[in-house]
């Protein structure tokens, strides 16, 4: 993708879905289903009022993106979501989520703490994200509910003697990782770019798993190394298992110093991901190969058109707080960058523990994602629908959730997705 941040001002945002998703064949919810969606019966009032676009615009479905490569991923409506029988409950008993800090490493395998280094020049120095940030985002992007660190230590280790064993290095071997009470083979294999070595996503779930308390709700295992799903994916970032209540989300793909060699333009990041100028390029490189296949139609040009007519709002204000911030190389910014990435996919996995499915309502944090690029331009918010969701599962309120939101973003008012974040919440 050619980039157009070095001369990009941002003048006009997309808040519609682009052309692409018109060309692939997705279907914007109508402004009824979408009104229904959001009530416990299924059912649009008489009069159905939608919030304006500049507050919760549309997903923009760009080339490769989750919905322009599944244009029918199927809606959950709040309706569809309180009687899933999938869904976990929260309760008096089971209403506190832990978070496992990432495993230490055994002082005599030094080489396996070198798997988590990316094979890239390191052109600025910059901090991991800590346990208790994550915790304290989470604890207010899911207020109502507990959120605290797991107490369990967890090593990383050798699988049989204690010494590294001969076939890491190779292909594929495995490590072991002690949880306290046993050690948990995790499989391995030579990383296909950036990494050493990658560790297995499925035997880390079974980890946690094997972790959960017995008070917890969720449980969330965070590592620093790279994981892999199966033999046929590069990497994975993240991946919930909801019934089971257990999530994992690997830090190492979204370390900043990576941006460059995975194609991430920075600088269209959330919120200014709906720059015009930038979803147009993004169109047209892969309009050729569009043009060969044929698509039913999904609107008509009139109704694209008067869908974008909003004026400002705070998808507006936070883009002016993302463009107050120049885009750093400082340590802090990138810090701060790769705390906030962290965040968004922590909150999103863990959603999948409260029942939520992927959003196709609007742009919204519970979108998928098939790419560090989408995922990059995806809002920390979450849609009118999966609100409603999580003010019923936390027992809490709109206006003290965005209290404890804000109260977070302003400790990291020089972190452009945080500031920007604080803005669309206090432009409402």
């Amino acid at each position: 993708m050619t980039s157009t941040s070095d001369v990009c001002s941002h003048s006009s945002l997309t808040l519609i879905p682009s052309r692409s998703a018109f060309d692939t064949g997705f279907s914007w919810s109508t402004a009824q289903k979408r009104a229904a969606a959001v009530t416990l019966q299924g059912r649009a009032p008489l009069n159905p009022s939608n919030p304006a676009q500049t507050l919760f615009p549309a997903p923009l479905v760009l080339p490769e993106d989750e919905l322009f490569l599944d244009p029918k991923y199927p809606a959950q409506s709040l309706r569809s979501w309180t009687r899933s029988k999938e869904r976990n409950r929260v309760t008096k008993e089971k209403r506190t989520i832990y978070v496992a800090e990432p495993p230490s490493v055994d002082p005599n395998l030094d080489a396996i703490r070198q798997w988590s280094q990316p094979k890239v020049p390191r052109v600025t120095v910059m901090s991991e994200p800590r346990i208790q940030e994550v915790i304290d985002y989470l604890t207010a992007f899911y207020h109502g509910v507990n959120v605290k660190q797991l107490p369990t230590k967890l090593v990383y280790t050798s699988w049989n003697t204690g010494k590294l064993p001969s076939n890491i290095g190779k292909r594929h071997g495995h490590i072991g990782l002690n949880i306290g009470n046993e050690c948990v083979r995790i499989r391995t294999r030579v990383s296909k770019d950036f990494f050493i070595q990658q560790l297995n996503l499925d035997d880390l779930l079974d980890a946690a798993t094997s972790l959960l308390p017995n008070d917890a709700y969720a449980l969330l295992l965070l590592v620093s190394h790279d994981i892999y799903e199966n033999e046929e994916d590069d990497f994975a970032c993240g991946r919930a298992y909801g019934g089971s209540r257990i999530a994992v989300v690997s830090t190492a793909r979204y370390n900043p110093v990576l941006d460059v060699v995975q194609n991430i333009d920075r600088e269209h990041s959330w919120p200014a991901s709906h720059c015009s100028t930038y979803v147009q390029s993004c169109c047209t490189q892969s309009a050729k190969s569009l043009r060969k296949k044929r698509h039913k139609k999904t609107g008509t040009k009139k109704e694209l058109e008067q869908s974008s007519n909003d004026g400002p709002g705070p998808i507006y204000a936070a883009l002016a707080a993302h463009r107050a911030l120049s885009s750093s190389q400082s340590p802090s910014a990138c810090s701060g960058l790769w705390l906030a990435r962290v965040c968004r996919t922590a909150s999103h996995e863990l959603g999948h523990c409260f029942g939520m499915d992927h959003c196709i309502y609007y742009a919204c944090a519970m979108q998928g994602t098939a790419s560090l690029a989408e995922d990059a331009r995806q809002p920390p918010y979450v849609c009118p629908v999966d609100l409603a969701k999580i003010l019923q599962a936390c027992s809490t309120t709109r206006k003290l959730r965005y209290e404890a939101l804000l109260s977070f973003c302003d400790k990291y008012k020089d972190v452009r997705h945080f500031s920007a974040f604080a803005a669309w919440i206090q432009s409402q």
